[in-house]
């Protein structure tokens, strides 16, 4: 069973509800009908009724099990608005303007995120990046301990000897441009939780660089040997190493010759890029040039799971990402 089908294996068992707030999408009504269906998850949609039984009409689609919130006029929805209120005020949040951003599906399925009345949250089919990580940041905050949010994008390569059997996780391709050392520290700490529970096997972690265990000297190459070192007094028992170029990360015949003894070097399958210029880049070079499976970005350090989508994504894709949140709603 290939890694995607064992996530919605997976996700089958826990039985949690996730919110899709963009129903005015044909892709996610279809996602929310493949997940309802094969028991993924159970699908609420944020929208008003009648539109989106036009709309599934429209495309022959079944809803029926998927439940429907209309948020502008939900019975909870005067205490989302003080419950905002409250959060915010001393942000300079008003009740008028927590009753302004509660006329956004994505904001009112973050509220119903944080009083647990679903266990997850994705959106960003329509939405930007910046539109679904705002409310998600601003309600639902970073897990404790946690010093930052960050993302990774699963990437499944077909025919690819490297990683876990042509499986990785790339981070950060979303959301911190620039981190500095202990971010990425941080970043890199994050990952290696998220490959745990994801990918089901032991994390192997790359700080990559365009340097290879001192081949070239420069403040870049500075950045990310400092992570390196920070991450290991965090965290001495993950396996994780750097600096490393992607074909000593990757390949064990360049990594004997460039990092003999590395634990992790030929073998990584969690990818630590130094920024979000790489990462970003990266992940697409992939997907595109390698005809790689693409998922995420999946948010990380969240207290509850919210997901962005690519603005691209097609109907799969979403659903694996469903199938991803539910996973989150463990750790």
């Amino acid at each position: 069973m290939d890694i995607l089908s064992e996530i919605r294996k997976r996700a089958k068992a826990l039985q949690k509800r996730i919110a899709l707030p963009e129903s005015q999408d044909g892709r996610v009504l279809k996602a929310a009908e493949i997940a309802q269906k094969e028991g993924i998850a159970s699908v609420v949609l944020l929208g008003e009724e009648g539109m989106i039984a036009e709309k599934a009409q429209e495309l022959n689609l079944d809803l029926s099990g998927v439940e429907i919130v209309n948020h502008l006029r939900d019975e909870k929805r005067e205490f989302y608005i003080d419950d905002l209120y409250q959060l915010r005020k001393n942000k300079g949040l008003s009740w008028e303007g927590a009753e302004d951003l509660l006329k956004s599906p994505m904001y009112y399925a973050c509220m119903m995120l944080r009083e647990n009345r679903v266990d997850g949250v994705v959106g960003g089919a329509i939405l930007s990046s910046s539109d679904v990580i705002r409310p998600a940041l601003q309600i639902i905050k970073t897990a404790p301990g946690i010093k930052l949010a960050s993302s990774c994008f699963l990437m499944v390569v077909p025919d690819c000897p490297y990683g876990e059997n042509g499986v990785f996780l790339y981070a950060d391709p979303a959301l911190n441009p620039n981190p500095d050392a202990e971010e990425l520290a941080h970043i890199a700490i994050t990952t290696a939780r998220t490959a745990v529970f994801l990918l089901d096997a032991e994390p192997r972690v790359a700080m990559l660089s365009f340097s290879t265990k001192g081949s070239a000297k420069h403040e870049l190459v500075d950045k990310v040997i400092e992570a390196t070192r920070i991450a290991h007094s965090l965290n001495p028992d993950l396996l994780l190493d750097g600096e490393l170029q992607l074909d000593a990360a990757l390949v064990p015949e360049v990594a004997k010759i460039k990092a003999p003894g590395s634990p992790v070097a030929g073998k990584a399958n969690v990818l630590v890029f130094p920024d979000l210029n790489a990462g970003n880049i990266s992940y697409k070079l992939t997907e595109r040039l390698a005809k790689a499976t693409a998922v995420g970005p999946i948010l990380q350090g969240l207290a509850k799971p919210v997901n962005d989508l690519s603005r691209g994504a097609k109907v799969e894709d979403i659903v694996d990402q469903i199938a991803v949140t539910v996973l989150q709603t463990q750790f």
